[in-house]
């Protein structure tokens, strides 16, 4: 994909943070609660403190009552008190794809900014880089309130 800055795996992460925010989001999968998809996602969020806070999705029996790992990661980091962040991991068990977030996922990251690194991986440990704004363009988010 032209573009994307793609890793084979096991490269080297770049970071310490990198290589533990990857670790992270595998650990979190494994905590997926999703008996109706059997589609463990695990999320690792980095703050701009260097924290990080992990989720995995959590389905229930009403479908929409349910939530991804992303979103999960994100209200876990804003329940204490963090609201700027640099970068994301996903992890899942898909092949030959990397796991990209869902458009819902993509509005709640867009709400804390578009300059960070959202990490999609595959399940052999293998990622591609993107920056949240790639993910979704034209995006509409906090300041467009303030233009009215």
């Amino acid at each position: 994909m032209e573009g994307d800055r793609q890793h084979p795996a096991p490269a080297a992460p770049p970071t310490e943070h990198l290589q533990l925010l990857l670790r992270r989001s595998r650990e979190a999968k494994s905590c997926a609660y999703c008996p109706y998809s059997r589609f463990p996602v695990g999320a690792a969020l980095l703050t701009a403190s260097g924290e990080i806070f992990s989720g995995c999705n959590v389905e229930n029996a009403c479908y929409s009552l349910g939530v991804c790992a992303e979103r999960t990661a994100i209200q876990k980091a804003i329940s204490e008190g963090h609201t700027s962040f640099r970068a994301m991991a996903i992890a899942s068990d898909m092949g030959d794809t990397f796991v990209v977030p869902c458009g819902a996922c993509r509005q709640v990251m867009r709400e804390f900014g578009t300059d960070w690194d959202v990490y999609l991986t595959k399940a052999d440990g293998s990622y591609i880089v993107k920056r949240l704004e790639e993910l979704l363009p034209l995006s509409f988010g906090p300041e467009d309130l303030k233009k009215v």
